[in-house]
């Protein structure tokens, strides 16, 4: 391998200093003068003008508003901000641009040169013939088999072709090294009802086994504006902001929406919480980057956003989140996440709430796991459902676009479990219980140990807490009929025993693939006993046991 390569692909968690990186790089190879000039490409304008105020820092100008239409580079600066999409447009011109001079071209996020054709065969026109290229992304995967640009991919063995790096900084890895914050996700269940178009009524709850359209349709109608369930969810989320301002003064929250109307609906609830105005960011609106840039150097409790802080935009201060979009794909979750990860100080948390459903549960899981970009895979399987899926889902064959396809009756809101560092935590029916209060209450300043450690304090009081209150139940039982064999069996305690048990099949069976039945079989088989619905407490907790083993 040389020394110096050409290409270099760098692979770093949203949070660990991807920007920090590529401009020392540019700064030294400026002063050693192996380049003259520096480009950075980037997916959105708001992000020219924040690798421009960063290269600053650094004693390099680079200049934000170039532009196709002049084509050249002001001799005042070192270099240029442009967008993939301004490349795509005249790749020939920027081609000129980047070989005029010897340059090094960075490529921030990278995964995006896939995005669409044009794209990619832009920036391959525009910089095939540069002195060096370094590429950056926190998600070097995509769900397609559109090649990324400039990344080197190798045989797996099995057929397939699969996305190299030259260094790769996972999440776990900067957990471990106390770069980046501790995520705890709080996941929010509940009974969602809707009426489809010939008003036949429907009722389901989230993160329950369902089929894709109920899933879709439970979902849309948790993140209704107009019902209980997103509400109830602000509200929570807004405890535990106030909870962690307490330690963190300049705390903020982000709720991402799935659209500019709800994401002005969502903003209305929480300003009937907030103490401060609360940001509206729309990307389609002018002076939308003003409006981040003014959030993240204030102190206001909330914004709330749709796609545009999904990805690359610094709000360092953002430290709970509230997921409330359709959006699903690994990707998207993954870089929406990243939003809530960069870490100020010692001890600085995150929390984030979202739906109960099984694709974001697991996601939500398998936050600390790396993922490559995989060519070739026949009947790739969907990773999660878009926008697209769920609103297709929310039709019925045959029925005419101009007709709803249903009508949102309503939804209650449960905390149903905490996700940490891949585990499940208080899984069943919390809302409004100690145990609500126990995890909205959690401290804010804790390391990643330090918060593995409190959870696991915590579920153990609360199992042992739930055991005695069983036992004080039956024993009360016994007492008023003593004859009865199955007196104090029929505790409340067991409905919620079988939603944790098949709240945990679920996220089971979505990470490996296996249907919820074998799941259910796989765990009977192992701790014996009768079908999930003759279950007593005990014979339930033994197959919850086993499932957070497993």
């Amino acid at each position: 391998m040389e020394s110096k390569p050409k290409d270099f692909l760098a692979v770093a968690t949203p949070g660990a200093g991807k920007t920090t990186f590529a401009l020392t790089v540019a700064s030294e190879i400026l002063a050693n003068r192996t380049v003259d000039r520096i480009i950075v490409v980037v997916p959105t304008e708001h992000l020219k003008v924040q690798w421009a105020e960063a290269a600053a820092h650094f004693g390099i100008s680079l200049d934000p508003n170039f532009s196709n239409s002049s084509g050249v580079v002001n001799p005042q600066y070192q270099g240029i901000c442009v967008t993939y999409a301004q490349v795509a447009m005249h790749p020939y011109k920027h081609h000129a641009i980047s070989t005029a001079r010897r340059s090094l071209v960075i490529l921030d996020e990278i995964h995006h040169g896939g995005d669409a054709r044009s794209w990619g065969d832009g920036i391959r026109t525009a910089y095939e013939d540069v002195e060096r290229r370094l590429a950056l992304t926190g998600t070097p995967f995509r769900s397609d088999d559109s090649a990324i640009p400039f990344v080197r991919y190798i045989e797996d063995g099995e057929g397939h072709l699969v996305s190299q790096s030259d260094h790769t900084y996972g999440y776990s890895d900067a957990l471990r090294d106390g770069v980046v914050r501790p995520v705890v996700f709080l996941a929010y269940s509940g009974e969602a009802r809707w009426r489809d178009s010939a008003g036949e009524e429907y009722a389901a709850r989230l993160g329950d086994p369902l089929n894709p359209e109920q899933t879709a349709r439970a979902w849309k109608t948790a993140l209704d504006p107009k019902g209980e369930w997103i509400p109830a969810v602000l509200q929570a989320a807004h405890i535990r902001l106030k909870q962690l301002r307490e330690s963190i003064p300049d705390a903020g929250g982000l709720v991402i929406a799935t659209d500019k109307t709800t994401a002005r609906a969502y903003a209305r609830i929480l300003g009937r919480l907030s103490t401060t105005p609360v940001a509206v960011i729309l990307s389609d609106e002018e002076g939308a980057s003003e409006r981040i840039a003014s959030f993240s150097q204030g102190t206001e409790e909330w914004m709330v956003a749709v796609r545009m802080v999904s990805e690359g935009v610094d709000v360092p201060r953002l430290a709970v989140g509230v997921y409330a979009t359709s959006a699903s794909t690994p990707l998207f979750f993954a870089q929406a996440i990243g939003r809530f990860v960069r870490k100020r100080k010692a001890g600085e948390t995150a929390s984030v709430f979202l739906p109960s459903v099984p694709v974001l549960l697991d996601l939500a899981a398998k936050l600390e796991t790396s993922r490559d970009h995989v060519l070739g895979k026949p009947d790739r399987p969907k990773e999660g459902w878009d926008d697209e899926l769920l609103a297709e889902a929310n039709k019925v064959k045959n029925e005419k676009d101009d007709l709803p396809a249903y009508e949102a009756l309503g939804a209650e809101a449960e905390l149903d479990s905490l996700i940490y560092d891949g585990s499940t935590y208080g899984t069943g029916a919390l809302t409004g219980s100690a145990e609500e209060a126990d995890y909205l209450g959690l401290p804010g300043l804790l390391d990643a140990e330090q918060m593995r450690a409190l959870l696991r304090q915590r579920q153990a009081e609360q199992v042992e807490a739930r055991a005695a209150e069983e036992k004080k139940r039956k024993e009360e039982a016994a007492s008023t009929e003593p004859h009865n064999p199955r007196a104090g069996l029929a505790s409340d305690e067991i409905p919620k025993l079988r939603k944790e048990l098949n709240a945990l099949v679920s996220i089971t069976a979505s990470r490996t693939g296996r249907p919820h039945g074998a799941v259910h079989t796989e765990v009977r088989n192992a701790c014996g006993g009768p079908p999930t619905a003759l279950c007593t407490a005990e014979q339930l907790r033994d197959r919850i046991a086993y499932l957070r083993k497993w």
